[in-house]
């Protein structure tokens, strides 16, 4: 059963490499330019050495894996290292298979576009497995570490110094679609990943907060909580039940709802992040 489970994980990194590998290729490389990605770099830099794009990022790759454990420990795991030594091999596939390859659109704003939106595919099936591309995550993890910036402005800045790197090779309009494209792959990014992971606090109001509660306990298996809350107007005692539930949770929750109590007064607000406590730790007393 463990081996089907490995199988099953190391298929999904590999489809996932591929879309990113195809998304670098296909898009990325016909438009000359370097988006937040060592691939990205890799295509100005193959401009001045005699390697491959695909030879280039697998030399930056096991490199930057190497500083990587020596730097910030063993954290990046057997993911990360198996999809940065994959993502070459599969561009130098294609390079095999397309050396002549051309723009797929004819125009090098619609490659940074289609770029953007295949890879975040790619990648935000790599992040939601709990691995990533190496890379360029490896440099944000170091700067995270030693200078004290937050992933997010680390990768950005990461991120922009690589598009900044086109112009070393190519043109000012080659320079600023590198910007506009790793600012755009940011917020797509963002939207894949993160919104994806966003759960909603609900809080409802209602006359029917029994079956609410048993609904919420016994078909959606999840946790609530429940409060005294006292009307300004009236000063009337009611009780209200909160709870954090998915997307899909969610749903349901509502149309259970609306079948109860279409009456309910529910107040509903995006969760990114939740944090537990462990009980075993004791209150902190302050003087």
């Amino acid at each position: 059963m463990k081996l089907i489970s490995i199988v099953k994980e190391l298929f999904i990194l590999s489809f996932a490499t591929l879309i990113i590998a195809a998304a670098v290729f296909f898009f990325l490389l016909p438009s000359h330019t370097s988006i937040s990605s060592i691939s990205g770099l890799s295509i100005v830099l193959a401009n001045f050495v005699p390697f491959t794009m695909s030879q280039i990022t697998m030399f930056l790759n096991v490199i930057l894996l190497i500083i990587g454990f020596f730097t910030c420990g063993s954290e990046f795991g057997y993911k990360t290292v198996y999809t940065s030594i994959l993502l070459p091999v599969y561009l130098g596939i294609f390079e095999k298979l397309f050396p002549n390859i051309v723009s797929l659109t004819g125009d090098s704003l619609l490659d940074v576009i289609c770029y953007t939106f295949v890879v975040s595919i790619g990648l935000a099936i790599l992040f939601n497995r709990n691995a990533s591309s190496g890379g360029l995550d490896i440099v944000a993890k170091i700067l995270n570490k030693y200078c004290r910036i937050e992933m997010g402005k680390a990768l950005s800045v990461a991120g922009i110094c690589i598009a900044l790197s086109s112009y070393l090779a190519y043109d000012i309009k080659t320079v600023v679609l590198s910007l506009l494209g790793t600012y755009l792959n940011g917020i797509v990014l963002d939207h894949f990943i993160f919104d994806h992971n966003l759960k909603r606090r609900v809080c409802i109001v209602s006359p029917k907060i029994d079956d609410i509660r048993n609904y919420i306990l016994n078909d959606l298996h999840s946790g609530a909580t429940l409060y005294k809350a006292i009307g300004a107007y009236h000063l009337d005692e009611h009780e209200e039940i909160i709870t954090i539930v998915d997307k899909h949770e969610f749903q349901k929750l509502m149309t259970f709802i609306d079948t109860v109590d279409p009456q309910a007064f529910v107040t509903v607000y995006q969760v990114s992040n939740i944090q537990y406590r462990p009980k075993s730790l004791p209150e902190r007393k302050f003087d």
